[in-house]
């Protein structure tokens, strides 16, 4: 069946389960707006501005855990992108943007309100693309969520010129994607878990430092447990907030130049630093050379480049945040690990140490 590249998009939305489109219209997308017009399972939701239209899809899509989306002309309606795009993708928050473009056989004339967004925002998104063929439109919008929403997730642009909008083409739309040269990583070496337990067993002042991987990873419910598990207690970045809940008896504070005397005092103490989902950007770190300089570091981060980038660590895991913590949370010998600490002279336990420091810094 024949159907318009407008018409597909709408489908392809429907195929993703977009429930939510925040969108502002203009010239170069009113062919992608006449096709949603009717259509009673997306809520278009209609900003004041582009730039209130993506930082309220950054907001949904870290709420529900589902991909934002969000549709704007071209030129200045892309460009008021810029902002909410760079925000999002930093804080690995998984949207998809498309933006309106001239026809094709315009692009590079200066045509009016023609804008190269995909060179502009090439090194603040996770990946972009203008579509030049009707026939890879289909592919393209499922390549688009798949990237937003796998590995680390991230900010993906689509530039859609008026054109492909309004040619027709095939209604199919894949099920699958295969993108070369992108395989996020799904499993958890083994090898390297193993390293880690058998260095929290030696540890006497271990400790845990949670960043926002494990709040992208939904993984805060299985945090918990791991720390009460374990009785290790837990420091957090600023996007790391919330990883456990922060009234736990087990939560030391924040980490950092804006956090509390008694998590970096922890840090600085620690034996052995448990780092989950942290990118130790110098918010954290300080004075690179001081930072847990006492302490083996293992850092667990889906993204091998954030390993070792800031911060030399001692035993990486390229994983998923809450794979990780669930394979740890298997683990018999955490409870060889409880039994087998001896206190250091003059505390109560390694945990209970760091636990008392809060309770200075509380008073």
């Amino acid at each position: 069946m024949q159907i318009t590249g407008a018409e597909l998009f709408v489908k392809a939305l429907l195929a993703e389960q977009v429930d939510t489109l925040f969108a502002y219209p203009g010239g170069q997308a009113i062919d992608l707006f006449d096709a949603l017009y009717g259509v009673k399972d997306i809520r278009v939701v209609l900003p004041r501005h582009e730039q209130g239209l993506i930082h309220a899809a950054d907001g949904y899509a870290r709420s529900t855990g589902k991909v934002g989306v969000c549709l704007v002309t071209s030129g200045p309606g892309a460009t008021n992108l810029v902002t909410g795009i760079a925000t999002a993708n930093y804080d690995s928050v998984p949207l998809v943007c498309f933006t309106g473009q001239v026809p094709t056989h315009l692009i590079g004339n200066d045509a009016f309100q023609e804008v190269d967004i995909v060179g502009i925002t090439r090194s603040i998104s996770k990946y972009a693309v203008t579509v030049r063929r009707r026939e890879d439109l289909a592919t393209t919008i499922r390549k688009a969520f798949y990237i937003a929403r796998s590995g680390k997730p991230g900010v993906v642009v689509v530039d859609l010129p008026k054109d492909i909008q309004q040619a027709p083409g095939s209604d199919a739309y894949p099920e699958q994607i295969e993108v070369r040269g992108y395989k996020p990583n799904t499993d958890v070496h083994m090898g390297q878990i193993k390293k880690a337990v058998e260095c929290l067993k030696k540890a006497r002042r271990p400790l845990f430092l949670l960043g926002g991987g494990v709040n992208v990873a939904h993984a805060g419910r299985e945090m918990t447990l791991l720390a009460e598990k374990t009785g290790i207690p837990a420091v957090t970045t600023i996007m790391g907030k919330g990883a456990i809940p922060t009234e736990h008896p087990l939560y030391v504070g924040n980490l950092g130049i804006h956090g509390s005397y008694a998590a970096n005092a922890a840090v600085s103490s620690c034996d052995v630093l448990f780092s989950i989902g942290v990118r130790f950007n110098d918010r954290i770190t300080g004075k690179v050379n001081e930072f847990a300089k006492h302490a083996a570091i293992v850092h667990v981060d889906i993204d091998p480049a954030a390993i070792s980038r800031n911060i030399e660590v001692d035993i990486p895991i390229v994983a998923d945040a809450k794979k990780a913590i669930t394979v740890l949370m298997e683990k018999e010998l955490y409870c060889d690990f409880l039994q087998s600490g001896e206190p250091d002279s003059g505390t109560n336990g390694g945990s209970d140490s760091l636990q008392n420091d809060d309770r200075t810094d509380q008073r």
